[in-house]
């Protein structure tokens, strides 16, 4: 049986399909070039629109009121200028154009040797941590390769790690402190000492992500900071950790900086401060920064331990109660601060019985500085005194009803010579200097982040405020002024944030009003004067007539004038006065008998 043929579409279906396709694949290019400059634009604005999305994103929110009070008034003046609108949109069509353009992709750089043998000896020293023999497919086994381990890397101009991130098996224990810590310490060893690491655990992902923190700004001086009444800047730290910037100057150049502010008054979870630290880290110097910002808006009660004169610059300073350095001055002063306390808490009661406000004197915050007080702890014991610590325990306790602040800053090695209520009561913490990692954990109640390093520049610590994150901080320079080897620079920035002496310090003399000045003037003038007069008659022979009265010694006032009186002597010595022609007034007569 012969077969039959098969139909003509199916025998040249290949041929038909294959021209189809071609013509629509040409239709397709022809209208992809007919069509790309839109589809450029279009692409371009998609971007615009992420970078704008992203921008915003990034803006804090104290300052987005001021971006769209911007964008509001470009768009309200190109709407107002002739053909403004027809140039913006060409404008914004250019710039899409150009953001939607075809780039070409980077090409990646290769790692060298130098850079493949640093990660080949990491890998090599993760191999005990995140291996088991057990495993039978190990990420990590000696031997092999660090490709998947470690997905992601960068390196700096030196050829070290900047940023690396490392990915571990599931059954190692990462949630366990002391093996994150061994691990965090290898790290460091590895990728380079005399830097700061900041380690990002990703327990769910079973990443490590290791980043190098750039160091924190230790130029910056004191200057009056912008904050709300109520919120003090403690230092500053890294911008992937506060939300919030301030705005500061430096010389000529204005910069944001990311600040650890610390609240205090009545609705303050943390009112009371702890600042621990070495000597010569620059715990004064982060006390002398707190009392000039507390100056703007309160009054301050100094005692200093220490007895160095750290803050000899506050005396007599309009808001300054008083600056203590002996056992018996912080006694009294700490006593009257308690019975202040309890004084302000009974007003507050009784306003608030009777539906009032807080009366006006309970108002204004009140802040305690005691500068080593463990010091005064040993000449109290010696003395059989009373330990200045334990009249804090009510400023401690109710000094947020009170509106009270209590700062407290002493050595680090002291901590266990501080009070239970000094040390319960201060939940807002700051360590200065190099310290341990169990010395910081101790101290702050949580480890940091980072790895602390073994030399840092003054004012460079960690500070947590109640149970918040641990924070890098570096205090402003706040240098003593009176101290000789201050620069100029920071001891001006220091003497302008202070305010008029009134009160005098011990062998000062407070100012004069312009017209008090004068009459002492005048009455200095009179009463020389009158001495040189007194001088010049004591010198006048007998028998010569005085053409002046005698000044008394303990008259301020200049003698009036009087008539002239002879004045002789007789045989024996004794001076006589013939009667005058004119009464003599009394203070006349006075004068010359005395």
């Amino acid at each position: 049986m012969a077969r039959r043929p098969l139909p003509r579409i199916l025998s040249n279906g290949g041929a038909q399909l294959a021209r189809s396709r071609e013509l629509a694949r040409t239709a397709a290019d022809g209208a992809t070039d007919v069509l790309q400059p839109l589809i450029t634009i279009a692409r371009g604005l998609r971007r615009l629109a992420a970078a704008a999305r992203r921008r915003w994103s990034e803006t804090p929110k104290d300052r987005r009121g001021a971006l769209l009070f911007l964008v509001a008034s470009v768009v309200l003046v190109v709407a107002l200028v002739p053909y403004g609108p027809l140039l913006a949109v060409i404008v914004l069509m250019a710039a899409a154009a150009w953001q939607g353009r075809d780039r070409p992709p980077a090409a990646p750089e290769g790692t060298d040797d130098t850079r493949t043998r640093r990660l080949q000896s990491l890998y090599e020293a993760l191999v005990p941590y995140f291996s088991l023999a057990e495993d039978p497919d190990p990420l990590y086994a000696h031997g092999g390769g660090w490709e998947k381990a470690f997905p992601a890397y960068e390196f700096d101009d030196d050829g070290r790690v900047a940023h690396l991130v490392i990915r571990y098996p599931a059954y190692f224990t990462d949630g366990e402190a002391e093996s994150r810590t061994r691990i965090e310490h290898l790290l460091t060893a590895k990728s380079g000492r005399g830097r700061e690491y900041h380690f990002t655990w990703d327990e769910e992902a079973n990443h490590l992500s290791v980043d190098v923190l750039a160091p924190l700004p230790t130029d910056i001086a004191a200057q009056r900071f912008v904050t709300a009444p109520g919120e003090t800047v403690l230092g500053f730290t890294d911008p992937t950790r506060v939300q919030r910037t301030l705005p500061l100057t430096h010389g000529v150049e204005q910069r944001d900086v990311p600040p650890v502010v610390w609240r205090t008054g009545i609705r303050s979870t943390e009112p009371h401060l702890l600042v621990l630290g070495q000597p010569g880290t620059g715990t004064s110097t982060l006390l002398r920064s707190v009392a000039l910002q507390a100056l703007h808006h309160g009054d301050l009660l100094i005692v200093d331990g220490g007895g160095t004169g750290e803050y000899a610059c506050l005396v007599g300073r309009d808001g300054v109660l008083a600056v203590e350095c002996g056992l018996t001055g912080a006694l009294t002063s700490l006593e009257w601060a308690a019975a202040e306390t309890e004084r302000r808490l009974i007003s507050v009661n009784r306003a608030r019985q009777q539906g009032l406000a807080a009366p006006d004197d309970t108002r204004r915050p009140l802040w305690v500085f005691l500068d080593r007080p463990t010091a005064f702890t040993h000449l109290a014991a010696t003395g059989g005194r009373r330990d200045p610590q334990t009249l804090l325990q009510v400023p401690l306790r109710h000094g947020r009803a009170a509106n009270v602040t209590v700062v407290v800053a002493d050595q680090l090695d002291a901590l266990d010579g501080l009070t239970d209520a000094v040390r319960q009561h201060t939940r807002a913490r700051v360590v200065l200097g190099p310290a341990s990692a169990d010395e910081l954990s101790n101290a702050l109640g949580a480890p940091p982040h980072t790895t602390p390093l073994d030399q840092v520049p003054p004012g460079r610590g960690y500070a947590r405020l109640g149970t918040g994150p641990v924070h890098r901080l570096q205090v402003p320079a706040t240098p003593d002024p009176y101290d000789d080897a201050t620069s100029e620079a920071h001891r001006q920035a220091v003497l302008d944030l202070l305010p008029p002496r009134t009160t005098p310090a011990d062998g000062e003399q407070a100012p004069l009003p312009p017209e008090a000045e004068a009459e002492a003037e005048a009455k200095a003038k009179a009463v020389s004067m009158a001495k040189a007069v007194s001088m010049e008659k004591d010198d006048t022979p007998a028998g010569v007539t005085a053409s002046e009265p005698e000044e008394t010694a303990t008259d301020t006032e200049p003698a009036p004038m009087t008539a002239p009186v002879t004045v002789e002597k007789t045989a024996a010595g004794t001076p006589t006065e013939p009667a005058p022609a004119d009464p003599v007034p009394a203070e006349a007569v006075a004068a010359e008998t005395s």
